[in-house]
């Protein structure tokens, strides 16, 4: 049952919980400086993440004791939804939420296993204006919202996604990942990266800023190629990256609108890799439900089995997520949407209705997902990192 927070932004819940599980709770909490609040409701929305078949194991609840904590207004009847559609107890429910927060969450007296591969996101599409960026930063939240180490490199020399979650680009000149990119660095690039300070993310999600200079890169990167015998232009951004991977389970690479030696390189970067399952890594593709995407899509797709065929690599498709929809625009976005999804492989991950709160949140400098956790948006950002990951 939920009572109303005294200042009115949550409500307490008071329910069941093993004496085990509580008293781990409160432990792990206090080793990480967060409020058991904060924990409850990171652990509540990364067991609601969770899709079959890959829902935690029952949780042991004989005994349960009074628990109770505060959650955000509508958290707790979300979760009763979900225990609902999962055929299982609140209680349970609850238990195997603590169970996962406490999975992602170890503590820092133990020492954690790191990824040997982290899963290479590459969002691309040559026409802009298509929600690049949103996606980048949306699905980037989702996955560290679910516990995992996610870096999202902001490609873009616009630097859009730098500028809405409020990480100020580094000025030309400056070591940058640009520099790196080019074996002209001054310093590591790990040093160059900006973690979002929200308890949702858990120091988990983390931003590689955009340059200035990046819209010299491929320029740069041609007069490299000539001046160093055995370079590979193609796998100039997986070198300046390497020595990051090991600290991350996920990298998502924020692509600008370009067909150029930039593009390549991330495509390159999320190739499949020997003894890595298929669609571990690959490319997902953001498009409006207009005619103008569908040519964008074709280009894109070109260049996509050009490199393949030059390198001879695979390059797996993640899929499609049609963005800015509005069925009240007519024909042309009905039909569009029809034509996106029948084309059955890339397979459409989500559609984003053209919807407030990703454009408060921009204005605000503010991650989609601690601005408007419960959006429609919010969700359809996780629906699309579920279904990129295989």
């Amino acid at each position: 049952m939920a009572s109303p927070y005294p200042d009115g932004d949550r409500e307490k819940v008071a329910s069941k919980l093993p004496a085990p599980l509580q008293q781990a709770l409160k432990i792990r909490a206090a080793e990480l400086a967060l409020d058991i609040q904060e924990a409850v409701e990171a652990g509540i929305t990364a067991w609601r993440a969770l899709s079959s078949p890959h829902d935690p194991d029952t949780v042991d609840t004989t005994g349960a004791r009074s628990f109770s904590t505060w959650l955000p207004p509508g958290m707790y009847d979300d979760f009763k939804a979900t225990c609902a559609e999962r055929n299982v107890s609140y209680t349970q429910g609850l238990a195997q939420s603590v169970n996962v927060w406490l999975t992602v969450n170890p503590s820092p007296r133990q020492t954690t296993t790191i990824a040997v591969e982290p899963e290479r996101k590459i969002v691309g599409n040559q026409k802009g204006g298509v929600g690049k960026t949103a996606v980048s930063a949306g699905i980037g939240q989702a996955y560290a919202e679910a516990g995992k180490r996610v870096l999202i490199v902001d490609f873009d020399p616009q630097g859009h996604l730098s500028e809405q979650l409020g990480v100020p680009q580094i000025e030309p000149e400056h070591d940058s990942l640009v520099s790196h990119m080019c074996g002209d660095s001054k310093g590591e690039l790990r040093d160059l990266v900006v973690t979002i300070e929200d308890p949702r993310y858990g120091k988990r999600l983390n931003v590689l800023p955009a340059c200035f200079d990046g819209f010299l890169l491929d320029a740069k990167i041609a007069v490299v190629a000539t001046q160093k015998r055995g370079f590979q232009k193609e796998a100039a951004l997986e070198l300046a990256l390497r020595p990051l991977e090991t600290d991350y389970d996920v990298v998502i690479i924020d692509c600008p609108p370009s067909l150029g030696i930039a593009m390549d390189a991330a495509l390159y970067y999320g190739r499949r890799r020997r003894d890595t399952p298929p669609g571990t890594s690959g490319v997902i593709i953001p498009v409006l439900a207009e005619d103008s995407s569908a040519t964008a899509y074709g280009m894109l797709a070109q260049q996509i089995e050009d490199l393949c065929e030059d390198l001879s690599q695979e390059i797996d498709y993640l899929g499609l997520v049609v963005n800015l929809y509005d069925s009240r625009r007519g024909y042309v976005a009905t039909s569009s949407l029809e034509s996106w999804k029948a084309i059955g492989d890339p397979k459409v991950l989500a559609v984003i209705g053209d919807l407030k709160e990703q454009r408060e949140a921009v204005r605000k400098r503010m991650p989609l997902l601690s601005y408007a956790p419960h959006s429609d948006q919010a969700e359809a950002m996780r629906q699309v990192a579920r279904g990129a990951t295989r």
